[in-house]
């Protein structure tokens, strides 16, 4: 039987999938609402399937999937998930996510993506396939559109002057994995060191400088 992971911060959702799974003839091996214990427990237990939530709180899914790409981990993820916007569709595939399917799904559209990533394939829930094309037909786009929320989260903290240390404290992960997130967002803009980082951050109104030259976040990003 197909063993599967679910990672969700609602456990009401979390509990409904283990019904609907379990009654379809899956195992599911675990479940968290946390990236971090999310990763140790796929460390441990290779399940096949990852069922994965982009919105986790204060956390982001983009980072277990950081994780299974760096770690190189045997697990497929699909992506289950209320975000509909077009570049998280296009950045879950490029991080090597095996399907996206949008919470309002049908359950079968769901099992499908199941299916179809257990046996090496992709599927998109119904409608995703069309967000994921307004990616690459979306004229003039600045570069910095292609960075997932926890990205440009951290980008504007590496251009604000915090260490991968203090990233980490702030953001629950370890250094080393806020120094892969530096090394990728940098890699994916094609700038080679921060102060062509921040550059690039001013000129798109990521972060504002104010008159006495000091860095500060746009308030449309501030919650």
């Amino acid at each position: 039987m197909t063993s599967i992971y679910l990672v969700d911060d609602h456990q009401i959702m979390r509990e409904g999938l283990r019904a609907l799974l379990v009654a379809k003839g899956y195992t599911v091996v675990g479940e968290s609402a946390n990236p971090t214990e999310a990763l140790a427990d796929l460390v441990r237990l290779r399940p096949e399937v990852l069922l994965l939530d982009l919105n986790l709180g204060e956390r982001s899914g983009f980072e277990l999937l950081a994780e299974l790409e760096r770690r190189q981990l045997p697990t497929r993820c699909v992506v289950l998930t209320m975000s509909a916007q077009p570049r998280q569709v296009a950045e879950a595939l490029r991080m090597g996510a095996s399907g996206y399917v949008l919470k309002g799904s049908a359950a079968n559209d769901l099992l499908c993506a199941i299916d179809a990533a257990v046996h090496g394939k992709k599927h998109l829930g119904a409608d995703v396939a069309d967000l994921a094309l307004q990616v690459f037909t979306l004229k003039n786009e600045d570069s910095l559109s292609t960075l997932s929320p926890r990205e440009q989260q951290i980008i504007i903290m590496v251009v604000k002057g915090a260490s991968s240390s203090q990233i980490g404290i702030q953001l629950h992960l370890s250094p080393k994995t806020v120094a892969t997130y530096r090394s990728r967002l940098m890699a994916k803009l094609g700038v080679r060191d921060v102060p062509a980082l921040v550059r690039l951050a001013v000129r798109h109104r990521l972060i504002e400088v104010d008159e006495s030259g000091s860095r500060s976040r746009r308030a449309t990003d501030e919650k």
